[in-house]
């Protein structure tokens, strides 16, 4: 191999090729001369190829399987888009001008349908497709200039979603053959041979972008601002022009500058580096481009027919250009490019970094490949910043992996490049000796540098700035923690003062330390140590031998429990364990207490004057414990609501805080709450009082148990808990991925946090649902089993369960649904609250389904219902006699009639059953899979009889086909045996088609007759000669 060029330093991307897409093309028959690619789109889920046979190939690019296939007969595909916030739709674009929106509905697993078309461009060549960013509407442009938009109508959102006003509207037809069209934040960019062109689209207003014309393909892009300091700024757009040139203009249409790259590209093209060849880099061209871009993408890339460039356009420089051979076009999503060639190839390629291309390469061990790219970028991997990626010990391990015969050179070319890598500490080095010069510090386990400033000094202000920015977030809180805890002690101890949790006793200064072991304390504190608390968390009084006096309030400090009280004997004490009231008594007498210690500040200052404690020797608990407020406080504080704790007001040992959550959250479970009337005289809180004044210290998991199943008929206190988690989560950095309006962002970003807390999860999910309704809540079933159908139904409206509802049962394969329907009844009596929530919903109505009588209309059970599936799984779950006529009934009374028919099967109310039949008047009703046969035939004379009427002669169902039906079914002599049974056999006319019907069926039973004795005795005949 030959020595390898180094590129210079500047040189800091890479396009890459790591997968070949050969064997996808052929097992598309794409590669042969007959059919071929004609365009192509990528999004995170799809790559979608149109053909010039009018499919549209949807492939699955987690595997680069083919999902679909959507089949055209209006002309070859010309233009296809994925929709960037909701992947179930694709526009496309077909060469006679039609362009058809399809939704997928994979993910109710239908089947994919149209559910747009226009034929607005008809006989025009369409040349661009543009997606609005935030609704279901499409932007067309064509060779004739004119631009229209097309509305999407969907399923997700009802039968009358599709139905607008004007599904079809023109925009505005400018001067020449629309090149490219763009749609950011209500405006709409079009570039036309000669001009581009501004239109927002909701006050129909129009820009030129600059004055001057020009004449040629050429591209224009929007350039969202959203990083760093110009995050929340309006975009930018970019347009090309001849020279290499590129317009730079405000979202008004007015040109900011122009950028000139026809110097800047006269540099040598940057290697492609591909599996398919050796990076080739030609020092020697280095002339200048003159270069119309014909396409840009919001990247700034854009290419030819033989080269892809991509600009940094805040610093007017070139990111690359690298040469590609006979381009004709190219996807972008992200940092992938699928290039389609002019030969029918696919290509597909990545823009990394040049340290990251390398990672990559390395763990798809193509060695030689890799150690090229080293070699030829070992300006940009030498720096120490690219250790994180590439470590030395990793590229030692390429280079033992390389041939010594076949590549001797290029294992010599990589040993200098190893001994010119920076280590990953030099780029630190500087900054520890500046630190260390005028500041002392420690290095912590971690590698973490802590600076101790010197108060007074200089450089204080640089220090801090430099500690915050390498100090990791936990040692951040931790040392925070801590040197707060420090101050208070200090400040107590100025102060004269001592900070001290007595819990679960009461407020106590040196001089009541006696009173710690009065009964009253006795007989509180062990039924609370029957709890299995820690007797650890007991206060020790203070030492007067410290000098220390004053008050008490919260920091948990270890104490001593006195010496006269059998820990065993209470733990194991029955009174508490086995009797519910002691128990709820007990905790009753400590919440009282935990509102002296941990109340709100207003309680607990109202009850400062109280004591709380009795002399010493008393037996009774002192009267004043029985309110934590005084009769003071006014009746409008105490009607107010509860503030909303969601972070304790004191610190607490975490061992405390553990305990004080099982007390706290076995006080909620238990429903330890007087009545109202109690409460208001004792000025205690109810269980929503509680929830939002001691939230801090509730186990959020059993809470929201307890909010769908010992509170259900409370929404209050739902609403109470996803009021504290939302404030819990309003820091969250998931908050404020969902504060963006990105919906599929959202929820990737929420897949990539498990495993998940349910209750945060929740709160995500609430924030979702308020920002994007439905269409938010269809997508919650990927999160089952940690959200439940009681979430979701507590958290949504009726219409909008049910969608989740059909989506979470239709996401289980087919087999599977009915038990797993029936796994989520829970209690049983949801299944009739589904069911009448499933009829009345997206349903036909009443009057098309039902007569004036009750009875079913004719041919009614033909109606579409939205959730019939749902209703479906939901009848055929097995029940008691009482609930399945309960079903029936509702059934019936909705007018879901193929429902009732399957339930008056299953209650063997067959007269029923067939009765609406011949109402609805559908043989097809008859059939096996209903379950109504005809295989009775007394019940179906009397369907005979029944429908011998001058009225039902035009019907279906005439004597005559049930006749020949019930023939079918027991036979033609059984069938006459039933009509004489009824007396109809005179009146019932078979005519000649039946009568021969009838006759061969009477043929057949007797040749099946012989057939069958003719077995038998066979069999008989072995079975005798095998016995002798």
């Amino acid at each position: 191999m030959p020595m390898l060029p180094v590129l210079p330093e500047i040189q800091s991307h890479v396009l890459a090729e790591f997968d070949c897409l050969d064997p996808l093309l052929s097992a598309l028959r794409l590669d042969s001369g007959r059919l071929k690619c004609t365009c192509l789109t990528a999004s995170r889920k799809w790559l979608a190829l149109g053909t010039s046979a009018g499919g549209l190939h949807l492939i699955q690019r987690e595997g680069w399987k083919q999902r679909l296939i959507l089949t055209h007969k209006e002309g070859s595909i010309t233009q296809v888009a994925c929709c960037p916030h909701d992947e179930d739709f694709i526009a496309v674009a077909t060469s006679q001008g039609l362009v058809v929106v399809w939704e997928l509905q994979l993910e109710r697993r239908g089947r994919p349908e149209r559910v747009s078309v226009s034929w607005e461009h008809r006989g025009q060549v369409i040349t661009s497709l543009c997606w609005d960013t935030a609704a279901l509407r499409v932007f067309a442009g064509d060779a004739g200039g004119k631009v229209s938009y097309l509305r999407a109508g969907s399923s997700k959102l009802g039968k009358g979603s599709g139905f607008v006003i004007f599904p079809v509207q023109t925009i505005t037809t400018v001067d020449s053959r629309v090149v490219q069209l763009g749609y950011l934040d209500g405006r709409l960019l079009v570039s036309s041979l000669s001009r581009c062109y501004l239109c927002d689209t909701e006050r129909e207003k129009f820009w030129r972008v600059g004055n001057k014309e020009r004449d040629g393909e050429y591209g224009a892009c929007f350039f969202p601002l959203s990083r760093g300091q110009t995050a929340g700024q309006p975009p930018l757009l970019y347009c090309a022009r001849p020279g290499s040139r590129l317009w730079e203009a405000n979202f008004t249409g007015e040109v900011l500058s122009t950028h000139q790259f026809k110097q800047l590209l006269a540099i040598p093209p940057i290697p492609l580096v591909s599996y398919r060849s050796e990076p080739q880099y030609n020092t020697a061209q280095k002339s200048s481009q003159s270069i119309a871009f014909p396409r840009l993408d919001q990247k700034l890339l854009t290419w030819t027919d033989s080269a892809i460039y991509v600009f940094t356009p805040q610093s007017g420089q070139v990111l690359l250009w690298t040469e590609v051979k006979d381009v004709s076009e190219i996807a972008v999503y992200r940092n992938e490019l699928f290039c389609l060639h002019g030969d029918g190839r696919l290509s597909h390629l990545s823009l990394l970094s040049v340290e990251r291309c390398v990672e990559r390469l390395l763990r798809r061990e193509a060695w030689p490949l890799a150690a090229a790219v080293c070699v030829m970028f070992q300006q940009a991997i030498a720096p120490a910043r690219a250790r994180k990626s590439i470590p030395i010990d990793r590229l030692d391990h390429l280079k033992s992996q390389l041939s010594v015969f076949d590549d001797v050179d290029l294992i010599g070319q990589l040993e200098e490049v190893i001994t010119k890598l920076e280590p990953l500490d030099s780029a630190s080095s500087s900054r520890r000796s500046s630190i260390s010069s005028h500041e002392s510090f420690n290095v912590l386990d971690c590698g973490i540098y802590r600076v101790i400033s010197r108060r007074g000094s200089q450089s204080d202000e640089e220090t801090s700035s430099l500690v915050s920015q390498s100090m990791v977030e936990e040692e951040r809180l931790k040392e925070f923690s801590f040197v707060q805890e420090e101050e208070q002690h200090q400040q107590g101890a100025e102060h004269g003062q001592i900070w001290v949790l007595l819990w679960p006793n009461v407020i106590s200064t040196e001089e009541d330390h006696g009173f710690l072991v009065s009964s009253f304390v006795k007989k509180t504190t062990e039924k609370i140590n029957t709890l299995q608390m820690n007797s650890d968390l007991w206060p020790r009084p203070p030492d007067p031998k410290e000098g220390t006096h004053g008050n008490v309030e919260v920091i948990a400090v270890p104490a001593s429990f006195p010496e006269d009280v059998d820990n065993d004997a209470q733990i194991q004490d029955p009174l508490v364990l086995f009797d519910p009231v002691c128990l709820k008594g007990t905790l009753q007498e400590w919440v009282l207490l935990l509102e002296r210690v941990l109340g709100p500040e207003e309680q607990r200052s109202a009850c400062d004057g109280k004591s709380v404690v009795g002399q010493e020797g008393d037996t009774d608990v002192p009267p004043e414990i029985t309110a934590i407020c005084p009769e003071e406080l006014t009746e409008e504080v105490q009607e107010e609501e509860d503030p909303l704790r969601v972070c304790s007001p004191k610190p607490l040992l975490s061992d405390l805080q553990a305990d004080l959550t099982q007390l706290a959250t076995l006080h909620l479970e238990l429903g330890c709450f007087e009545d109202p009337a109690v409460r208001n005289e004792r000025g205690e809180v109810g269980v929503v009082g509680f929830l939002r004044r001691w939230f801090f210290l509730l186990d959020q998991e059993r809470v929201r148990s307890m909010c769908l199943l010992s509170y259900r008929e409370q929404p209050e206190v739902h609403s109470s808990f996803m009021e504290a988690m939302l404030e819990v989560t309003q820091t969250s950095k998931m908050t404020e991925v969902i504060q963006k309006g990105d919906l599929l962002k959202s929820l990737r970003c929420l897949r990539e946090l498990q495993p998940w807390s349910s209750p945060v999860l929740l709160s995500h999910l609430h924030r979702l649902y308020e920002k994007h309704g439905e269409v938010a809540v269809r997508s919650f079933a990927q999160f089952y089993p940690t959200i439940l159908p009681s979430d979701i139904d507590a958290m949504a409206n009726q219409s909008h369960f049910l969608a989740y509802l059909d989506n979470l049962v239709q996401s289980r394969p087919e087999e599977q649904r009915l038990s797993f329907l029936g796994s989520l009844l829970q209690p049983e009596t949801l299944r009739q609250d589904w069911l009448v929530l499933a009829l009345t919903h997206d349903a036909p109505q009443q009057s098309d389904t039902l007569t004036a009588d009750g009875q079913p209309r004719w041919h009614s059970h033909f109606f579409s219902w939205g959730y019939g599936r749902l209703l479906s799984l939901l009848i055929r779950l097995p029940a008691h006699l009482a609930a399945k006529q309960t079903m029936a009934e509702t059934c019936r009374s909705h007018g879901f009639w193929t429902g009732y028919i399957y339930l008056c099967n299953e209650l063997q109310r067959r007269t029923e059953a067939l009765s609406t039949i011949c109402r609805l008047d559908d043989m097809c009703l008859l059939e096996e899979p209903h379950g109504n046969a005809c295989h009775t035939g007394s019940v179906n004379g009397q369907m005979l009889k029944k429908n011998n009427s001058p009225s039902s002669s035009q019907t279906s169902m005439t004597p005559e086909n049930l006749l020949l039906r019930l023939a079918r079914s027991v036979g033609p002599d059984r069938a006459l045996v039933a009509l004489h049974e009824v007396g109809l056999q005179s009146e019932v006319e078979l005519g000649p088609h039946s009568t021969l019907v009838c006759e061969l069926l009477r043929m057949a039973e007797k040749r099946q007759r012989a057939l069958i004795q003719t077995m038998l005795e066979r069999c008989d005949r072995f079975l005798w000669s095998q016995h002798a």
